[in-house]
Formats: structure tokens, sequence, C-alpha cells
């Protein structure tokens, strides 16, 4: 086989995006070592008419490694929902870390709630039902706050998220990390525009304009990677 060939075989998007994969990782990779307390609160959000939008439990080994490595004690997360990476998070930081956790819906998140005091976590995490945008703000209005937070996690509206990074580059360290999910949009942001259904292109022109900016910013290293639905991994070092 000659080298064009080869790589076409290991570059192949529809290899490396398949279904058939997508299901090897997991059962290979990431159930048999999910915690069960994890497992049982990604049950409870299957049930939700809106339980897709949860962060995939292929995301979970690499998240938890970084924040074993990391071992934060003051974190951030915008975008709960029913609290599968909230309670990931809570779950790989010391006992007394703890998690500023913010979401317009509360409901949502009392799905996972239970599940959360189960495993003994919600000491860890203060939640506020609230857009996130104004409780940044509010943090950003006292001084102490800059460069508190080690790590942050970001899985809420796509449209905002060059303003939610704004922020949050001001309230996470030099030398943390701030994690975007949903930065691949379902590979929609490698197809032509005509492909796009409607109800996409608003989420997928998002991603792109943000995909460039975080490219663009010099105060961070980052990776693009294809985890789950794009996981963006950054470290500030500026």
């Amino acid at each position: 086989m000659d080298n064009t060939k080869i790589q076409s075989v290991y570059r192949n998007p529809v290899i490396l995006q398949s279904e058939d994969l997508t299901n090897y990782i997991l059962e290979t990779a990431v159930y048999p070592r999910e915690p069960e307390i994890l497992k049982e609160l990604r049950k409870a959000s299957e049930t939700h008419p809106w339980g897709f939008i949860a962060t995939l439990p292929e995301a979970g080994p690499l998240i938890g490694i970084l924040l074993k490595l990391l071992n934060p004690k003051k974190t951030i997360e915008v975008g709960v929902f029913t609290g599968y990476s909230l309670l990931l998070t809570a779950l790989n930081i010391p006992h007394d870390g703890k998690i500023t956790a913010i979401d317009i819906d509360r409901k949502a998140y009392e799905i996972g709630l239970p599940v959360i005091r189960k495993a003994g976590m919600e000491h860890k995490i203060d939640f506020i039902e609230s857009p996130a945008l104004p409780v940044l703000d509010k943090l950003l209005e006292d001084a102490s706050n800059e460069g508190s937070f080690e790590y942050a996690y970001i899985d809420a509206d796509k449209e905002n998220y060059v303003n939610y990074h704004e922020r949050l580059i001001k309230l996470v360290k030099v030398g943390g990390l701030l994690i975007y999910d949903n930065t691949l949009w379902g590979g929609r942001v490698a197809w032509p525009e005509e492909k796009v259904p409607p109800h996409a292109k608003s989420g997928r022109t998002a991603a792109i304009e943000f995909n460039k900016t975080i490219r663009d910013d010099s105060r961070v290293d980052f990776s693009l990677t294809s985890i789950g639905d794009g996981l963006t991994i950054c470290r500030r070092i500026v």
C-alpha cells in the first residue's frame, strides 16, 4: 500500500467518527471504569427530553485525569444540566474543593441532585440558578476573584462561548484549565454550509467563531480534540 493510501486509512474522518468505533471506545475504555454513581446519574439523565445534551461519557476519563493532575480546590462550571460533568468534577477534586455551578434550569439539576447527595458531594457545590454572564460579571467586580479559580468547564449556550471565555480567562489563574464542550458541533463545523440543517446553523457559526478565537488567543495553549462532540482544552499561560 502506498503512503497516500496509508494516510487516507489513518485520517479518514468517516472511519474516525464511526458509530462502531465510538461503541468500541465506550465498551472497552469508558463503561468498565465509569464509577457506578456516575453511571446512575447518566441513566437518570437519559429520561429527560433533552438528555442528549449532557456531557458524553467518553469525555469523562480524560476530564477525570486532568482534574487529578491539576487537583483544583476552586472551580467553576457554566452549564450544569442534570450534573454529570458536575459530579465528575466533584469526585475528582479534594474533599474541601468547591465548585461554583451556574445554570438557568434548576429543575434539570434536581434530576441529578439525589445522586449527587448519595455520592456525598453536595457540600462541594454552590449552585446558582441564573444566566451565566451576570454571575461572571458579578464575580469580576471583586478583584480578589481574578485569577482565583483553577479550573473551568463550559457546556452552555454556544453563542456565548466567546463572551464566557473573555470573562473566565480573567477568573482562571495562570496555569489553570478551561475546558469547552461541543466545539465540533456534531462535526458540522467541517460541513459545507449548504448541507447544514437550519436548526444547526447558529450553533455551527458560533462554534467556528469560537474555535478561531481560541486559535488566535495568545493567552492560552490549547488543544481541539475530537473526543465526544469536541473538547477544547485551554491552559492559561498569560
